[in-house]
């Protein structure tokens, strides 16, 4: 009875000194319940339905801890509404609607939540004077019920070009198994969907998620001590020894936002930006130069041009092989060609090539009107940036693909903002390769255009891991982050029973044609690749006025269905054209595409590509044929197993 008495009393006592607070979303489906007492805790609420239980968030310091005993000086709420305009992207403007609380405490710092429609999110910001080493950071994320799971797992801190493991329920994740973010778990009784994931991230570690015995934790990589080249080709940093902490950073901050997304409509997350939303605003000014765009490429397909009147393949990449590629280029209005590793040294930029007059090849393209990006190695580059992008810039370069970082803790995310700062400061865009996952870099410095962090069309030379169920995963988990260097665009396309992993030579790819072909509307990818042979695509005229026309960034984007993994149908407009795609799993599927979104009084030309009528067996068979639309139009679209469909509307 006494010992009874003791609890009720220690309750009593905890609920006088905890303080609730309570946000809600604008439309008021998210709810976000924190409790402040000896510790602080949060919790998610999607419809009523409770998806995040009561999880600590606190920030280890080298002198306190935040959260632990904390004592509120003051709580303030705000509405907030604004208009974001991208220079790029899936649509022309963004409402960023949110409610939020600050939470203040007595020792300097504050908790930020944030309730957006698409999500919610929250964030430490301390006011100290002096920098500060962050031993740890407990974000946890207690997952209620037993959700299925899309795991992007990887035992190191190395790598993001995972395929997802998928798993029927949480409860069958190892203990300690880790997986880079985002990461996505699926209630099957009611469909919503979870995401957790991380925005505005600068001078810290990227956030990983490890499963614990009851929650899923963040897990960072701890600061390098001790590192020396190697691994691929030994242009690689590898850590060998790491610090006690995971940052050393400014007293005066605002950290990471931690990203809980949640929605019951699979087709929100083909158009979420949040991550975006959450990162802080362009600090380059003037954008003019900044231009996105197609580029034609010749690593994938090893520099094979069968056919062709030149020789070709690896050994012979020289002058005369690069201005084969410009004239392919400027023929189908592509803006670039991104020359790949072998135009220069490895480890010394300033070392050419001597069989690629790389200055030669620049100018030749100009003429042409088409630019050029070169590949480097992030290692070789940062032994000098600013006289290494100098040189770069006054090769005549419009942008450099930077390969092989390999790692996310905090010194390597400072290397890439720093090549974002001062490749935009001598107006070269980037396109980061080998690198972390997007998380809000590519808003503050619009000239990063892409990302790889995706296992993308390479992996085809190599093993079966790229297919078509992976292709309806990546739009929904991955690009949600930003956007994604897949690099599409194979013309030998194979169904699972024909298809096989080739190199060195000319790879195949899994899925059909018109499945490979919808990836340029489907994917988010500023600087898109055709990845394959210019002799190749030569032989279909009619694909390439599709990849001619087809542009990288919309004014509109509109999910006509979508079902995670299984299938997809986007519509995207550019000013008065639209492009639809639609991708299938290995399950045929049939679509159907209601027009209605059209303005009225308004016919366009439908110019369809769909699966042929065999493409079940030969995936490289298509049928292209005209008609008129309008708003009243409905058109079936059969997809045959890794199937696909685009059609180009314009007037």
């Amino acid at each position: 009875m006494k010992l009874l008495s003791l609890l009720l009393l220690l309750a009593a006592s905890f609920n006088v000194c905890a303080q609730k607070y309570v946000l809600k979303s604008p439309d008021q489906k998210l709810r976000v319940e924190v409790h402040v007492g000896d510790s602080i805790r949060y919790s998610v609420f999607f419809k009523e339905q409770e998806l995040i239980r009561p999880s600590v968030v606190s920030m280890v310091l080298d002198n306190l801890t935040l959260g632990d005993q904390a004592t509120v000086k003051k709580a303030k709420n705000r509405n907030y509404k604004s208009v974001i305009h991208p220079p790029y992207g899936k649509s022309a403007e963004l409402i960023a609607h949110y409610n939020e609380l600050q939470i203040s405490f007595t020792k300097s710092y504050s908790l930020v939540f944030r309730a957006y429609n698409e999500g919610v999110a929250y964030r430490f910001v301390t006011d100290f004077k002096d920098s500060v080493k962050v031993k740890n950071e407990i974000a946890s994320f207690k997952i209620n019920g037993s959700p299925g799971a899309f795991y992007p797992e990887t035992g190191t801190y190395t790598s993001w070009e995972v395929p997802y493991v998928e798993y029927k329920s949480v409860s069958d994740i190892k203990a300690g198994q880790r997986a880079i973010t985002p990461a996505l778990f699926a209630y099957g009784s009611t469909g919503i969907k979870l995401m957790i994931a991380e925005a505005d991230l600068f001078a810290y570690p990227g956030m990983y998620l490890r499963k614990e015995a009851e929650a899923f934790s963040g897990d960072w990589a701890a600061y390098p001590a001790k590192t020396e080249m190697g691994s691929w080709g030994n242009f690689v940093s590898v850590v060998k020894e790491r610090k006690d902490f995971i940052a050393k950073t400014a007293g005066k901050r605002d950290y990471p936002w931690r990203v809980i997304i949640a929605t019951d409509n699979d087709a929100d997350l083909l158009t979420n930006e949040l991550i975006y939303k959450l990162s802080g605003p362009s600090a380059v000014k003037d954008q003019s130069w900044i231009k996105p765009g197609k580029a034609t490429w010749e690593w994938w397909h090893d520099a094979m041009l069968p056919g062709a009147d030149i020789p070709s393949g690896m050994k012979n990449r020289n002058t005369v092989l690069y201005k084969y590629y410009i004239d392919f280029a400027a023929r189908h209005k592509l803006e670039y060609i991104m020359i790949d590793a072998g135009w220069s040294n490895v480890y010394d930029l300033k070392k050419p090539n001597p069989d690629v007059d790389i200055q030669e090849v620049i100018g030749y393209g100009a003429r042409k009107k088409v630019a050029v990006f070169l590949w480097c190695v992030a290692t070789s580059l940062l032994t000098d940036l600013d006289q290494n992008l100098d040189y770069l810039k006054g090769l005549g370069a419009a942008g450099i693909k930077v390969d092989f970082f390999d790692r996310d803790d905090q010194e390597a995310i400072e290397w890439m903002e720093r090549i974002a700062k001062v490749a935009a400061e001598k107006r070269l865009m980037v396109n980061f390769h080998g690198c972390a996952k997007p998380a809000g870099l590519q808003r503050r410095y619009p000239n990063v255009v892409n990302y790889e962090a995706v296992r993308g069309a390479e992996c085809s030379k190599w093993d079966y891991t790229a297919n078509p169920r992976h292709h309806l995963l990546i739009p929904f988990i991955r690009m949600a982050a930003g956007p994604m260097d897949y690099t599409p665009g194979s013309m030998r396309n194979r169904q699972k029973e024909t298809f096989k992993p080739v190199d060195p030579g000319l790879p195949f790819t899994q899925g059909t044609r018109c499945h490979e072909l919808a990836m340029y509307v489907l994917y988010d990818q500023p600087f898109a690749m055709l990845c394959d042979s210019p002799t190749e695509y030569e032989k279909y005229q009619d694909i390439m006025k599709y990849l001619s026309a087809v542009p990288v960034s919309f004014d509109e984007t509109r999910v006509l269905s979508a079902r995670l993994g299984e299938y997809a149908l986007v519509a995207k407009r550019k000013q008065k054209e639209w492009f639809i795609g639609a991708m299938a799993d290995w399950a045929q599927r049939d679509l159907k595409v209601d027009f209605s979104f059209l303005p009225d009084g308004v016919t366009l030309t439908a110019e369809v590509y769909r699966d042929g009528k065999d493409a079940d067996k030969n995936a490289e068979q298509y049928e292209h044929t005209t008609l008129n639309v309008n708003n009243r139009s409905v058109m079936d679209l059969h997809l045959a197993p890794g199937g696909g469909a685009v059609i180009y509307l314009h007037p």
